[in-house]
């Protein structure tokens, strides 16, 4: 089995964490115009006492992050863990990357005394579907959105 390691993001991450992001279909900023207002949204985000970001390596590469954020529900004493990001390169996907950084946000989220945790994947991403039932998630609600924007897209269309 190949040794994953899973740390904090830092602001050096930066590069790797805006790749990732966009090969999960998020906008393509990295080398545009955008890039430091994106980096600038990540170091805030970064600084966020609810928020953890983090990476997974292989080999000391970059392969996978996570980000996961505290939130308060109405009606519940106790936050719940949410991760807006999951994503592991598509050439090391299978490798345990996925699992190792979703067994670390677990453990965070059981420290903060998190009731639950949940997150979201495109209807499309079947793969991505099975992967989470097969780390023990379950299937529970269904995800509606609608874009305010007509420079932003979201969800990205399936690939292909």
């Amino acid at each position: 089995m190949t040794e994953v390691r899973v740390r904090p993001a830092t602001a050096e991450d930066w590069p790797a964490v805006g790749a990732l992001l966009a090969e999960l279909g998020r906008p393509v900023v990295m080398g545009t115009q955008d890039e430091a207002s994106a980096r600038d949204v990540f170091l805030a985000y970064l600084a966020r006492p609810d928020t953890v970001a983090l990476l997974a390596e292989i080999d000391d590469r970059v392969v996978g992050f996570c980000d996961m954020e505290y939130r308060t529900r109405l009606n519940f004493l106790d936050a719940q863990a949410w991760i807006p990001d999951l994503v592991v390169s598509e050439a090391e996907r299978g490798r345990g990357a996925g699992a190792a950084l979703l067994a670390r946000a677990e453990k965070l989220a059981r420290e903060r005394g998190c009731w639950g945790m949940s997150l979201e994947s495109a209807s499309w991403r079947t793969r991505a579907h099975a992967f989470y039932a097969r780390e023990g998630w379950e299937d529970t609600a269904k995800s509606f959105s609608k874009s305010l924007s007509a420079s932003t897209s979201w969800p990205p269309p399936p690939r292909l």
